[in-house]
């Protein structure tokens, strides 16, 4: 497999997704408005025929990952009965976290409940129905259903290579059906259409932290916002990232994404604390029980008699985003999570970040629909404009209001070298065959692609760019995902078997070897 001096790659995976993704990046630069109308067309396509699909398999795979928590299956521990974990929970958690959902938060937590306020997906009665609308539509969209999605897939990744010891790479999931073909093209294809889900997804992501830093540098300094400049800020930033890349998982990574939650819950405990607090704790009470208690309805909602066109740019593209990016969490969690049963693995992914996330859209968003409810416009006028700028206007109502934003900046820039770091791990050990090492120009390279890609979409149509690449990329894994379920399934049921075969075995010989102690006594008497 070594065919350059220090590079590890596996061919039939690394030379496609290399030559399709700088075929891409040329012909977006090359054919730049044929590309973003192109990209419109296909996306509109997508999500108006498709849009329900989406909703169907998403709402399957979180039943489904409920099931297993709570099944039969549960008791299983990733990596065999002598397993344990390798990082503590603390540091577990907080890795997953900044690696699921960072800048998302970051860029969406005053901005979406706002906009769902001022663009309602749903007629209300009044302005009150109107903001826990908001709250409740934000809370479907970063809830339960996004962990669901990156919790069954690192659940199948770390299920299959620590107990089946086949490669952490998306082939291995169907290893139960299609047995050793994995290891031919029909597993090639699965490596490809993940690592282009992947990379793709992780540049949407970047495009949506380099536009908030860039509005974030305009109110601090006044500095240009254009994509010009949002290139060179990715160029840099990406650069800084390669330390963290070389560093590797247990050091950049670790360290980074445990400064990302220092930094994340300051910002929180600030906000929430200088903010409207007696009502903020009230209507977090209120918003979980709006949210769980018309949960199956969000869930199942696709805007079928209306026909608004809402849901497409906002469940739909959210959907999609979250599925392109699971091979990049999943692989990340899988990683970190060998040594955990089912049960805390399902859980643990599922209910403390989902639980985070929904109190963070409530300090937040809350506090500027609180705003608007009062009175103040500003928020709306400012979402209206330019969504990325809502976060640092709706600073100026607080005091401190430049260090809060320099804040800001600092930390969506380090949740934009975590994204990018584990990006990077996670598609070089795809596209290496699941190597043991690799050196670190490698993963250097990976790391800079995503910056690139990101750049390309950016200067190509901005954020409907990145929404369309990730919706394109979005529909032919989210069908890789429901099979893949089913074959998770049945590896499950195999080592469930295996596993009471072999405490059977034990239990009898346990009884053998009582009966045979109790002869031998009676012999002796």
């Amino acid at each position: 497999m070594k065919i350059f001096p220090k590079f590890y790659i596996h061919k039939p995976v690394f030379y496609p997704s290399l030559i399709l993704i700088v075929a891409a990046i040329v012909l977006a630069l090359v054919f730049k408005t044929e590309s973003a109308v192109l990209l419109d067309k296909v996306q509109l396509s997508i999500t108006k025929n498709f849009g329900w699909f989406f909703i169907l398999s998403i709402n399957f795979i979180l039943v489904f990952c409920v099931y297993l928590a709570f099944s039969k299956f549960g008791s299983i521990r990733l990596g065999g009965v002598n397993a344990r974990p390798e990082f503590t929970t603390m540091s577990w958690l907080a890795m997953l976290f900044s690696a699921g959902m960072g800048i998302g938060i970051m860029f969406f937590g005053v901005a979406e409940p706002v906009s769902h306020y001022a663009n309602p997906p749903l007629e209300t009665l009044n302005n009150y129905e109107r903001a826990i609308n908001a709250i409740k539509f934000t809370n479907l969209h970063y809830g339960f259903h996004a962990w669901g999605v990156y919790s069954i897939v690192g659940l199948a990744l770390a299920f299959f290579s620590y107990n089946k010891k086949l490669p952490l790479t998306f082939r291995s999931l169907f290893y139960p059906f299609l047995g050793e073909k994995i290891h031919g093209w029909a597993g090639h294809i699965i490596d490809i259409l993940s690592v282009l889900a992947t990379i793709f997804g992780l540049a949407t992501t970047l495009g949506f932290g380099v536009q908030q830093m860039n509005s974030g540098l305009n109110f601090l300094f006044n500095w240009e916002i254009s994509t010009t400049f949002q290139s060179w800020i990715i160029i840099l930033v990406t650069s800084v990232a390669t330390i963290s890349v070389v560093s590797g998982l247990d050091k950049g990574v670790k360290i980074l994404s445990q400064a990302n939650m220092i930094l994340a819950f300051s910002l929180l405990i600030f906000v929430f604390i200088l903010g409207p607090t007696v009502f903020l704790l009230k209507s977090y009470v209120q918003n979980l029980g709006a949210y769980l208690g018309d949960f199956i309805t969000l869930s199942t909602w696709n805007d079928s008699y209306q026909d608004s066109g809402w849901q497409n740019n906002w469940t739909v593209f959210y959907w999609a985003w979250w599925i392109a990016w699971s091979p990049f969490v999943g692989s990340f969690i899988a990683k970190i999570s060998k040594g955990r049963t089912i049960k805390e693995f399902v859980l643990g992914v599922l209910l403390v970040p989902a639980t985070i996330t929904t109190i963070w859209m409530t300090v937040f968003g809350g506090t500027a629909l609180h705003e608007i409810l009062l009175g103040d416009t500003r928020i709306i006028d400012a979402v209206n404009a330019d969504i990325s700028t809502a976060l640092f206007v709706f600073f100026q109502g607080f005091p401190f209001t430049k260090m809060l934003s320099i804040l800001a900046v600092i930390l969506v820039a380090f949740f934009f070298i975590t994204s990018s770091d584990s990006g990077s791990l996670v598609i070089d050990n795809i596209t290496s065959g699941s190597a043991p090492y690799t050196p670190p120009l490698q993963r250097v390279i990976w790391a800079f692609l995503q910056g690139i890609i990101a750049i390309v979409l950016l200067l190509g149509g901005g954020l409907n760019s990145l929404q369309a690449g990730v919706i394109i990329t979005g529909l032919p894994f989210t069908v890789i995902l429901c099979v893949m379920c089913y074959s998770l399934h049945k590896g499950l049921m195999e080592e469930y078997v295996k596993n009471q075969q072999k405490s059977k075995t034990i239990e009898e010989k346990n009884y053998v070897d009582i009966i045979t102690g109790m002869l031998q006594k009676d012999k002796k008497i």
